[in-house]
């Protein structure tokens, strides 16, 4: 769901500040990603991230409770959530490795569908 790139300058920086993409222009980045999906035909997809999580597997879905877990998808074989990376970098240290843990025990999840 990250087709669209959209962002908002950061006042008196060249940060660009990431905004998330809504209903309609997630819709319309839609046909763009099926057709790579067609085309790859993966195995697994994991999506980073609330956003991408809820445009490929729902709207009801919760990375917070259901992450790292398999879920049903015509998209692939397997299809997973988690959270975005950069979701890490917020916090005490402490919790960004916990957070950093978690993320990378998802994605061994990912991997085992791999081997």
């Amino acid at each position: 769901m990250v087709k669209h790139f959209k962002w908002n300058p950061k006042p008196g920086s060249k940060v660009r500040i990431h905004k998330k993409p809504n209903a309609a222009e997630q819709l319309a980045c839609r046909p763009w990603l099926e057709s790579e999906l067609r085309v790859i035909e993966p195995q697994v997809i994991v999506c980073l991230g609330a956003t991408a999580a809820k445009a490929l597997i729902g709207k009801n879905f919760k990375v917070s409770q259901e992450r790292g877990q398999f879920v049903d998808s015509p998209l692939a074989p397997r299809v997973l959530a988690t959270v975005h990376p950069s979701s890490i970098l917020r916090g005490d240290p402490e919790d960004r490795h916990r957070a950093m843990d978690a993320l990378v025990a998802d994605l061994e999840v990912a991997a085992t569908a791999l081997d």
